[in-house]
């Protein structure tokens, strides 16, 4: 069992950055490919980023690359997320979440994914 806590979220300006956090609990993070999602209100939770779990391999959706980069550091079981140049459309709550896998091909269904954190509101003001 993993169990996932973001940190990092707050209200920003746009043109700003955050850096998001994503901590696990367990000795067995470095089994797990990592992702972030977000969900807007009224919207469905839509894929962000993901990275495989030694760090070699990661995915973007088309509208945050560019701007999004996930990381990881197994020594700390967590990823994080680095969200530059904000924009307001970025407003969402954003989740991590974790996937049992050792392969480098990366998934970006919500269903695909094990565990999930309670997730870290992103609000950019205009």
């Amino acid at each position: 069992q993993v169990q996932l806590v973001e940190s990092g979220g707050g209200l920003v300006q746009t043109g700003g950055s955050l850096r998001l956090s994503c901590e696990a609990s367990g000795r067995t993070f470095s089994s797990y490919a990592m992702g972030w999602f977000r969900q807007a209100p009224g919207k469905e939770r839509e894929f962000v980023a993901a990275i495989s779990w030694s760090g070699g391999s990661v995915r973007y959706a088309d509208s945050v690359k560019g701007r999004f980069t996930i990381t990881r550091d197994n020594a700390k079981n967590t990823v994080y997320l680095r969200i530059n140049s904000l924009k307001p459309e970025d407003t969402a709550v954003y989740y991590c979440a974790a996937r049992f896998s050792s392969s480098p091909l990366l998934r970006v269904g919500v269903g695909e994914y094990d565990h999930w954190g309670q997730g870290t509101q992103v609000t950019v003001s205009s």
